[in-house]
């Protein structure tokens, strides 16, 4: 899988966007925005965090590790724009669109040789470009799931005796262990 690590990091990114431009245009502001329990992020709150993600961490570390240049770690809580007040979700989605535009240009940049190309993360220690793509494939699905999962909650929550088929996707309130 690693020798096609660049082929499936092109098929799999170009995917999300239209994924979140078909949420935010579609879903409810109010369904977007709810946590799906206490200290968990709501399907918004993973769409930003993606695209701070597309603008301070994948292309500074690509072009870093092109470099040969050490990185810093992220701390989306410090570092994010987790608690902006974006203009609507539509708007977000479309600065995440063209943010991933970018990114896929440069990824389309990237040959096989690069992969083994390293750098220092500030927390990891030496990491190859080959790792990082995996990562950002990783990441990109993870938080598209996390952002699913926060939506599917009410609906778990509202279907009955079906409950029993989600409990594997039902949020659990960190407080009291229970939904």
């Amino acid at each position: 899988m690693a020798d096609d690590i660049l082929a499936l990091t092109r098929a799999i990114l170009p995917t999300t966007p239209p994924r979140w431009t078909s949420l935010a245009q579609q879903v409810p502001a109010d369904l977007l925005t709810r946590a799906p329990a206490p200290g968990e992020w709501s399907a918004l709150e993973c769409l930003q965090h993606l695209v701070d993600t597309e603008r301070l961490v994948f292309p500074v570390r690509i072009r870093a590790l092109l470099a040969g240049q050490d990185f810093p770690a992220f701390d989306p809580d410090a570092q994010g724009d987790l608690q902006a007040a974006p203009s609507g979700p539509a708007d977000l989605a479309a600065s995440f669109a063209a943010l991933r535009a970018d990114n896929l240009a440069l990824l389309a940049t990237l040959t096989p040789a690069d992969l083994d190309r390293q750098a220092r993360h500030a927390e990891l220690g030496i990491v190859s470009l080959g790792e990082l793509l995996h990562e950002w494939v990783g990441h990109d699905l993870m938080h598209t799931i996390q952002a699913e999962r926060a939506l599917l909650q009410p609906f778990i929550l509202g279907c009955g005796p079906w409950q029993s088929y989600f409990q594997d996707h039902l949020a659990q309130n960190p407080a009291s262990g229970a939904a």
